[in-house]
């Protein structure tokens, strides 16, 4: 009977406490309270003024290059303490078998290292050499995968794999028009050079990205997404699920499978 009400007891919690956690995401549309005044428009209620702050340095296999993920600040109501996210990453096991000719140092993909985080909002691209420093992102967007040259010496199929550009899964924009850019929105996938400069979008804009998968055979990723068929601006269940390859030797490459 104890065991019955100490579970009863932790369910409870559990509950409680995932209720109260944060969700990801930031307000992008302003709301005013109506003034009595009539020389008076309103006030903002909500400030769409955001606070950042970096979460550390990734040393990519570029020897120039590196690149700071940038986090959104929560600031308790009276300012006097705050939180942010960190830095985690991807990683696989699975390939790594020694002898095998796939050394990938746990890496998701060969030659790639995948970070996320909670309200990461861009991404700090520095350039060591011409001592220069820009966001990839022109304003703050919710990220939810980058993947970046590895520091680590990988090799695939006994050959050594360097990659020289990056891969960003994001939330770009207020897809859906509530007001916020958050998991709500369609995700996107784009391609940067190792500049920092954005080449292409992987997948049409007009898809969510759902999840990938990687071929070893072919040095290929796999990317899912859904089509946003009836123009909402949202993932929705019943739209149409299709797969597009990027060849990652080359991701000006891609095509689609299915």
């Amino acid at each position: 009977m104890k065991n019955i009400y100490f579970i009863i007891l932790l369910s409870m919690l559990c509950l409680v406490y995932s209720c109260s956690r944060e969700k990801p995401g930031f307000k992008v549309a302003e709301s005013y309270i109506k003034s009595d005044d009539p020389g008076e428009p309103g006030f903002h209620r909500d400030s769409l003024k955001i606070i950042t702050r970096p979460g550390g340095v990734l040393l990519t296999g570029v020897r120039e290059i590196r690149l700071s993920p940038i986090y959104l600040v929560n600031l308790s109501r009276d300012s006097s303490s705050s939180s942010m996210g960190s830095n985690s990453f991807h990683y696989r096991y699975d390939e790594n078998a020694i002898g095998s000719g796939n050394n990938w140092n746990n890496n998701l993909m060969p030659g790639l290292e995948a970070v996320y985080g909670f309200n990461m909002v861009n991404i700090s691209h520095y350039n060591i050499s011409e001592n220069r420093q820009k966001n990839l992102f022109s304003k703050p967007v919710l990220v939810r995968t980058l993947y970046y040259p590895s520091f680590s010496k990988d090799t695939l199929n006994f050959l050594p794999v360097q990659r020289n550009y990056m891969m960003v899964s994001v939330y770009n924009d207020d897809t859906n028009k509530d007001g916020f850019i958050n998991l709500k929105d369609l995700r996107r996938f784009y391609y940067f050079d190792i500049n920092g400069g954005q080449q292409k979008a992987l997948v049409p804009e007009n898809y969510s990205v759902v999840r990938s998968e990687y071929d070893s055979g072919n040095d290929y990723m796999y990317v899912y997404a859904r089509l946003d068929s009836n123009n909402n601006g949202e993932r929705d269940e019943a739209e149409p699920t299709h797969i597009f390859w990027i060849d990652l030797k080359d991701p000006g490459n891609t095509g689609r499978v299915y």
